[in-house]
Parts: structure tokens; sequence; C-alpha cells
């Protein structure tokens, strides 16, 4: 276990707090569409903030905890790629306003480090008293691996999923932003605004990606603070990438596949890392620095060859990836096998 010492915890937390304070005074002072250049420089700068914290963790922590940082911050920053599909959805079926936007994104950071941050202590807890944690964080790696591989031409869930459904049902919704606010009063009444419903709908999405998003971070490092600082940077930069890569996301048309093969490698490293400390030392693991190649290697082919698909199938978009299958289709499909199967069978108006 890499020692951490508490001033670089403390440290850590109010950098974290520091630049999330600084964001959103700039996207909330001056609500505004933010364009390209904007979008840019703000994403070098927190790729830079990323970069230069590795740094640091590699002058003070050694080399084998720079190299853990640096694996987990690539993995979750791939992770996040996946978040900003979602936020592109949630956006268009609620057709939030290019000036509130940056409100949601915010929001939906906001959300997931705090989701994270429960999901980090809960993990590191688990795999200090449970020595199949690994075993058990492989599993659900593979598992939703397959299921993200199944349904990759998918889109989940976002505006008609259970929380939602339940807001509406307790109080009435209108169609008007109101400025930006969450409530607001129409002919007497009280009711929310979409806005609120796009953030329970970030939030219940949030709480998918954490459940997924830890369990991998721990795939390449057991320390806690290097998975919540990983965590953190990874999503801090995520309000001006969404801006940046926003028009690039439907071109990354094997996104999906390249996500469930990281996933699916971390599984088996998790497996691999259970069997060699609780079974046989003789059961060999993967090593970080192997781990963060083989994961900039998935994600440099699947990157060129969506772009390289989409060259000669302009008409190809990606989707964001589902772990099961869309509500309406599941009863679309059903619909069509009971219709077969009353041909088959001779249903009313069929000749004996």
């Amino acid at each position: 276990m890499i020692e951490i010492p508490l001033w670089a915890w403390i440290a850590t937390v109010g950098l974290i707090i520091a630049l999330f304070v600084f964001d959103l005074l700039v996207a909330v002072r001056r609500p505004h569409a933010v364009g390209l250049r904007e979008a840019a420089f703000w994403s070098v700068f927190y790729v830079a903030v990323a970069i230069l914290f590795g740094f640091g963790v590699l002058a003070v922590a050694g080399g084998t905890a720079g190299t853990e940082y640096f694996a987990g911050w690539v993995v979750e920053k791939s992770l996040s790629v996946d978040n900003l599909f979602v936020f592109v959805i949630i956006l268009s079926r609620f057709e939030v306003p290019a000036i509130y936007q940056q409100k949601v994104l915010l929001f939906g950071i906001a959300a997931a480090l705090i989701l994270r941050t429960i999901f980090i202590a809960a993990g590191a807890a688990a795999i200090t008293a449970f020595s199949f944690t690994f075993l058990l964080f492989g599993l659900a790696l593979l598992w939703t691996a397959v299921q993200l591989m199944r349904h990759r031409k998918e889109e989940p869930e976002v505006e008609d999923n259970w929380l939602v459904r339940r807001s509406r049902k307790i109080m009435p919704v209108t169609t008007d932003f109101h400025g930006g606010r969450m409530f607001a009063h129409e002919d007497g009444r009280r009711v929310m605004t979409p806005l609120l419903l796009v953030f329970i709908a970030i939030g219940s999405t949030d709480l998918l990606f954490a459940l997924d998003s830890i369990p991998a971070v721990f795939g390449v490092t057991k320390e806690p603070f290097l998975v919540f600082a990983a965590n953190a940077f990874a999503l801090l930069g995520l309000r001006a990438l969404f801006f940046l890569i926003e028009g690039l996301l439907e071109r990354l048309v094997y996104l999906s596949i390249g996500l469930s093969l990281i996933l699916a490698f971390i599984g088996v490293k998790l497996i691999l890392l259970f069997l060699h400390e609780d079974v046989s030392k003789s059961i060999p693991e993967i090593p970080t620095p192997l781990s963060l190649g083989v994961i900039l290697l998935i994600l440099t082919v699947t990157t060129v060859a969506s772009f390289w698909r989409v060259r000669g199938h302009p008409e190809e978009r990606a989707h964001a990836g589902s772990l099961r299958k869309h509500r309406q289709r599941e009863e679309r499909d059903e619909a069509e096998s009971r219709s077969a199967a009353s041909q088959r069978g001779g249903g009313p108006g069929s000749e004996a």
C-alpha cells in the first residue's frame, strides 16, 4: 500500500474544490453558449492540471504511484467520454437551451464527484474487509462489458427512467424553463421546470456510471487517494470537453466496443489479482504499466477505426450504448414475437 501523507489529501481536496468553484463561477455568473475557442482553452487547461498533478505524485510518492495515477486517469477519462454521450442525449431529449447547458453539465459533474467519492470509500472499505472484493469487481466488469457490447447500438433511457417518471407524478411539469429556475408558478400552482427533470435524469445516470467506473479504476490502483484523484481530475474538465467534442461524438462509432474491451481487460486483471493473492502466487498478475499500454492502444485503435469507418460510411452515427435493451424496443419485440407466434399457431382470421 502506498503511503499518502495527510497534507497531500488536504491539498488535493482543496485544489479540486477550488477548481470546481472557479469553473462554477466562470459558467454560471455569465450564462452563455460556449464557443470552440473557449472550450479548447479550458480543455487544455484541465488536461494540463491533471498531468502536472501526476508529475507531482511521481515526485512525492514515487514511480509506482505516478504510473497508477496516470493509468487510473486514462481509464476514467475514457469512460467519461461515454458520460458525454449520455449528456448529449439528455440535453437534446429535453431540448435544453444553449445558455443553460453549462449549468446542467456542472450539476452532472458535481453529482458524479459526490457519488464517486461515496463509492470510493465503500470500495476501499470492502477491499480491506473482504479478500474476494476484487473477484466481485472483476465479474461485475465482465458482465458490464458483455452487456455494453450486446447493446452497443442502443441508447440508454434518460427521459423515461424510473426517477423521472416518479417526478412527473409528484408535481406537474411546465414546458417553459423560466429563466433557468427549477420551480415556478403557473396559473396559481407550483410546477417544476424541465431543468429539474434534466438534473434528475443526469443524477440517476451518474449513479450507474459510478457503479461501473469505480471497480474499473480499482483495477489499476488499490490506493483510495489515487482512485479519488484520477476520478476528480477526469471529471473536472468534462464541461469544456463536452463543447469541444460535441460534434465529434457521433463519429466515434466504435467507442462502445473499445470501452467494452477496456472493462473486460480490467475485469480479467482484477480476477487474476484475486487468484494471485488468495489462491496461488504462481498465478501471474498484469502489471500497471502494461495495463496503461493496453488501454491506450485500445483507445487509439478505437478512435482511428471509428473515423476510418465514418469516412467510408458517413451515414453511420455512434450510440452511447446501454446495459439493457430499451424498454420501448422490448415491448415492440415482445409484440412482434406474439404476432409471429399467433400467425404460426393460426390466430383469428387464419385458415384452418
